[in-house]
């Protein structure tokens, strides 16, 4: 397999609103980013990946972009955009900007354009449909709920809109607006950057007969998923975006795609496709979703958390390549969802949690907090949640009594978006550093036990334990490279694997649980020679491993 600087390279994911704030407005910003760089510097990461930081109303935090060359005045201004790039480089440290272009705005200047008539040059920017007797082109469900369509007087007829209703999907059809896509791209590259995470980029192309899908009982609307994910042009238009932009830099590139198979994504990421480096794949956030989706949720077992990483681990091998991640901006803290966020094992299962993931192959991705061991928070009133996927949800299901009120804030509790938007907890002082004015959404109560002052300092917290991973992903190829085998599948508290590259092998073992739970040495494999990596517990390096007893949450890498 090809050797490139962005397979051994660990990426940091910054959501900006809730990083640091330098001006007291309660909101995070790019110069407060800057003032953190040392702090990431320690930590040893190599990439930046920026959230949206472009203009915008702020309808989804930024995903809803008005101006793609243009700064959201909350953030600043594209002079400490500037001075941010310039000073990560100084660092060794690169930027990756989120490119959002599935849809804009509904205040984008396109947008504005494409819906005053329908002779406007910029119409076919985006998509519109007449209705069908009366009803909505087609009984798709929007992510967000409710249909996809937006019926607008002015032109009498439907735009469509995938997510929110301000977010009009863009016509990649049209090439006009394909090289309006990579004309904003050229122009971030030649500024600087060092790569685009390309937002929900497999739903850019639709099947263009507009089908009806199947409406399940109880529902309203259909799941159109299966025409608009990766959908029949998708590789064509990467292929091109690859040509016309991105074989053109030496750049990391990462795409978000939504229900991706293995197959797909070796289409999307094979050496000799032409389209991206990885992609984000969602199979094993979607471990403990019910029948009903994220909201219902149902217990889960280990082995099928297993299987899904795995499966991944062992199809993109040969060809193509894996991005690593527990958590970002849409999904809650990994501690509180697969490990155990309790004062007793917290700190044990977080780096049980780190271990399992970064000692696979892939390029590891580490969001914002993460690296201390953050939780999810309980804000006791649906009022005190910014998140439009929430707050949708709850009027679906509360106010529609499908759930009551107490059940779904159950579920707010293990899967909202809103528990990884907390504050980043800086110290011990107001609003844990933040910001010394009001937060745009409330400071998780724990920050005074959990944060980056005190980690820091501490050389056994899950900071520095994370700082030790990167370096030994660093320092040992076969952690980048080494070829993947799971082992004991059946265990429904072990996770144990070996990583092989040529004469080295490593063998790592995680509990998942807070039982005592024994692991017995496979025969094929010998302890005569090994070396302990890493572990987070203490541990005798000379007792043998042949057969022995794992403590709660326990996890340890050998080399053997």
């Amino acid at each position: 397999m090809e050797r490139t600087w962005w397979k051994e390279s660990v990426v940091y994911q910054i959501y900006p609103r809730s990083f640091m704030d330098s001006n007291n407005d309660g909101i995070g910003d790019l110069k407060g980013i800057t003032s953190k760089l040392d702090y990431l510097k320690e930590l040893g990461i190599d990439v930046i990946w920026l959230s949206p930081i472009y203009q915008s109303p702020n309808d989804d935090n930024g995903y809803d972009i008005s101006d793609y060359q243009a700064i959201m005045s909350e953030f600043g201004s594209m002079e400490d955009f500037d001075e941010l790039l310039e000073e990560a480089h100084k660092r060794g440290i690169k930027i990756m900007m989120d490119l959002v272009v599935n849809h804009s705005s509904d205040e984008h200047q396109w947008f504005l354009e494409s819906k005053s008539s329908k002779d406007n040059s910029k119409r076919d920017y985006y998509i519109w449909k007449k209705g069908q007797d009366g009803k909505e082109p087609t009984n798709w469900e929007s992510i967000f709920s409710g249909s996809v369509w937006e019926y607008d007087e002015t032109t009498e007829e439907y735009y469509l809109h995938l997510f929110s209703k301000k977010q009009p999907d863009l016509n990649w059809e049209n090439p006009k607006v394909r090289k309006e896509v990579y004309d904003l791209m050229t122009w971030w590259l030649d500024k600087g950057i060092d790569g685009f995470r390309m937002d929900v980029i497999n739903m850019i192309s639709k099947d263009q007969s507009y089908p009806d899908g199947e409406v399940l009982e109880g529902k309203k609307y259909a799941d159109g998923g299966s025409y608009f994910l990766n959908g029949p042009r998708i590789h064509e238009f990467l292929q091109e975006m690859n040509q016309e932009v991105l074989s053109k830099y030496d750049i990391i590139t990462v795409g978000e795609t939504p229900g991706v198979t293995t197959d797909e994504a070796k289409m999307y990421t094979g050496s000799k496709r032409n389209e991206l480096n990885m992609v984000f794949q969602f199979e094993h956030m979607t471990v403990g979703n019910g029948p009903d989706g994220k909201w219902d949720r149902q217990p889960w077992k280990l082995t099928e958390l297993k299987s899904i990483l795995s499966h991944w681990q062992v199809e993109l091998e040969e060809d193509g390549w894996n991005s690593l991640y527990w958590d970002n901006h849409d999904q809650p803290r990994v501690v509180s969802r697969f490990g155990n966020d309790s004062d007793e094992y917290r700190e044990i299962s977080a780096k049980m949690l780190a271990t399992c993931l970064h000692m696979m192959k892939g390029t590891p991705y580490i969001y914002q907090g993460e690296e201390l061991g953050m939780t999810n928070v309980e804000f006791p009133s649906i009022s005190q949640y910014k998140d439009i996927e929430t707050l949708n949800a709850y009027e679906d299901y509360v106010t529609g009594n499908r759930m009551s009120e107490d059940e779904f804030m159950e579920a707010v509790y293990y899967i909202g978006r809103d528990n990884a938007r907390t504050p980043f907890q800086w110290d011990e002082s107001e609003n844990a550093g933040f910001t010394k004015g009001t937060p745009w959404i409330e400071v998780n109560p724990n920050f005074k036990q959990i944060n980056a002052q005190a980690q820091v300092e501490d050389v056994n917290s899950v900071f520095h334990y994370y700082k030790k991973l990167i370096q030994l992903r660093k320092n040992n190829s076969v952690i980048v490279y080494g070829n993947f085998e799971e082992l004991m599948k059946d265990d429904e508290s072990i996770y144990a694997y070996t990583r092989t590259l040529n004469d080295e092998k490593l063998l790592v073992i995680c509990n998942f649980t807070q039982e005592q739970v024994d692991f017995k040495l496979p025969s094929d494999l010998n302890d005569t020679n090994k070396q302990l990596l890493i572990s987070n517990y203490d541990v005798n390096e000379n007792e043998s491993i042949e057969h022995f007893s794992l403590r709660p949450y326990e996890t340890r890498v050998y080399k053997i």
